[in-house]
């Protein structure tokens, strides 16, 4: 028994004394362990990277504890009882946080989708929007928007330049290229507000208006050329031109062609002229006078005018014949005027299309009307000259005019 006693006994020593070789063994690296890592310099950044990634980390020892924070802690002072009142109170709060489901913690909302799971842009994709924002337009767009920055810089600067409204300062001798004399204006402190004003001096003349010889009369055939468009009058081959202004006018506004002059005509005379402005052109009196036939019956003349004129002391009569059927605006007995509108051309009568036979008639007998007009027509009277015509009318032929 003793033997089997001391054997157990020698290998529960050996066994400890083995454990304890290890113990301390353990004991003498984490020593030098401990050492080392103090004696080592601060980890670099690389290092502090490797221990985040699964390293043993460095645990220092903590810094002790200063000795006023070390004293055991005083007991706390005694917390009074709540009253009544406040126990009720806080049972209140309780039950009305509980109906509510209200428990005072602030519920923080996470987006669950992080920066890292989102979808981010291929390099196509990217690609493809790059050359979106570098195409021809967006450049001449952006080249455009440059050259208008430039120029309303350049606008800017050089109003600020100019010289407008100043207020301060005396005034230019404006009318030094003119020649004429003026005074200076001195302006002193004058407010932004107010411009600057030119005086001319007392010696300044006004200068008359020329007046444009030829003006009126030229606005005056451009109101006939107007009338007879709108008439429809035709004025191809025109052998007269006709003054609206005169006392003594053609039969027409202004001048048309002739197709037959006065004279000998198939055997027999033909005792007028024959002008073709077109059917329907109207017809005008050459003169102030009295119509002494107006009627639809004429016979060859077909629908035709007689006027009487006192002229230069004789009895003049102008006839209009062939005219339209319906287009009379006068009566035997009328006072007309030089103008006034007496029909307007037909195909009436013996006729072989549209045309205005025209006769002149002095002291009864028919002349070449043609150079009577030309003699007589475009004439203008004096006011004298004109009274007594009309005057010489109203007691020979029984005129009544009008005051014009």
């Amino acid at each position: 028994m003793k033997s089997d006693s001391s054997a157990a006994a020698t290998a529960t020593t050996r066994r400890s004394r083995r454990a304890a070789r290890a113990a301390d063994a353990q004991v003498a690296e984490d020593v030098i362990a401990e050492v080392t890592i103090s004696e080592q310099p601060p980890l670099s950044r690389r290092a502090r990277r490797r221990v985040g990634t699964g390293a043993t980390p460095v645990v220092e020892d903590p810094a002790p504890i200063a000795p006023e924070f070390d004293a055991p802690l005083a007991p706390a002072a005694d917390v009074p009882t709540p009253s009544e009142e406040q126990q009720k109170q806080q049972d209140a709060f309780a039950a009305a946080a509980e109906a509510f489901s209200f428990t005072g913690e602030q519920i923080r909302v996470v987006d669950e989708e992080s920066a890292a799971e989102r979808e981010q842009p291929t390099r196509r994709e990217r690609s493809a929007a790059s050359k979106a924002l570098n195409t021809p337009f967006r450049r001449f767009a952006a080249a455009t928007a440059s050259a208008g920055a430039l120029v309303a810089v350049g606008l800017i600067a050089a109003g600020a330049t100019l010289p407008f409204a100043t207020g301060t300062g005396a005034l230019t001798d404006v009318a030094a290229a003119s020649g004429s004399e003026t005074e200076t204006v001195e302006v002193a402190a004058l407010p932004e507000t107010q411009l600057q004003a030119y005086v001319a001096g007392e010696n300044v003349e006004t200068n008359a208006l020329t007046r444009v010889e030829g003006y009126e009369a030229s606005t005056q055939q451009n109101v006939a050329f107007a009338a007879a468009a709108a008439s429809g009058i035709n004025t191809a081959n025109a052998v007269f031109e006709n003054d609206i202004r005169a006392d003594i006018q053609w039969p027409f506004i202004v001048g048309t062609g002739m197709s037959s002059p006065y004279g000998m005509r198939w055997g027999r005379l033909h005792e007028g002229i024959d002008f073709v402005p077109g059917e329907g052109a109207p017809i005008q009196s050459i003169a102030d006078g009295v119509v002494r036939i107006a009627t639809e019956a004429g016979g060859a003349y077909g629908v035709n005018v007689y006027v009487d004129h006192i002229i230069d002391g004789q009895l003049v009569s102008s006839h209009y014949a062939h005219m339209q059927y319906g287009s009379l605006q006068v009566q035997a007995g009328d006072t007309v005027k030089v103008g006034d509108v007496l029909g307007n051309v037909g195909n009436t009568g013996r006729s072989y299309g549209a045309h205005l036979h025209f006769e002149v008639i002095v002291n009864g007998t028919a002349i070449d009307p043609m150079p009577w007009m030309q003699e007589h027509g475009n004439r203008h009277f004096s006011d004298e000259e004109r009274e007594a015509a009309r005057a010489a009318i109203v007691d020979q032929l029984g005129g009544a005019f009008l005051t014009d």
